[in-house]
C-alpha cells in the first residue's frame, strides 16, 4: 500500500495516531492506528499500530513500537489516550 502525504501544518494533511473503533455494541475493542487528522474513525488507516481492549481487568494493548517509533519521528501526533498507553509501553518495557 502506497500513500502519499505530508506532515506540514500549513493547510497540508496533519497525521494523527488514534484509536478506531470495532466490536459489537458495549463491547468496544479499538485499533491503534495512523491516520489523517480530519478523517472520521471509521476512514481507512495508513498503518495498524497495535489493539487496545478496555473492557478486560486490567485494560489489555498491544503496540508495536518499532512502528510506533517510527511514525512519532516522522511527526505524527498521538491523540491523549493513545500517548497514555505509550507511556504505559515503556513503564512495562523499562521494568
Amino acid at each position: 500500500m502506497t500513500a502519499q502525504f505530508r506532515l506540514e501544518s500549513d493547510g497540508e494533511t496533519m497525521l494523527t495516531m488514534r484509536l478506531m473503533r470495532f466490536g459489537a455494541k458495549k463491547k468496544p475493542t479499538y485499533r491503534i492506528v495512523v491516520m489523517d487528522k480530519s478523517k472520521a474513525r471509521q476512514s481507512q488507516a495508513l498503518d495498524t499500530i497495535g489493539t487496545y481492549n478496555p473492557i478486560k481487568d486490567p485494560a489489555e494493548f498491544k503496540i508495536n513500537r518499532a512502528k510506533a517509533d517510527a511514525w512519532l519521528a516522522k511527526g505524527v501526533q498521538p491523540s491523549r489516550t493513545v500517548l497514555s498507553l505509550l507511556h504505559k509501553v515503556k513503564k512495562t518495557e523499562s521494568a
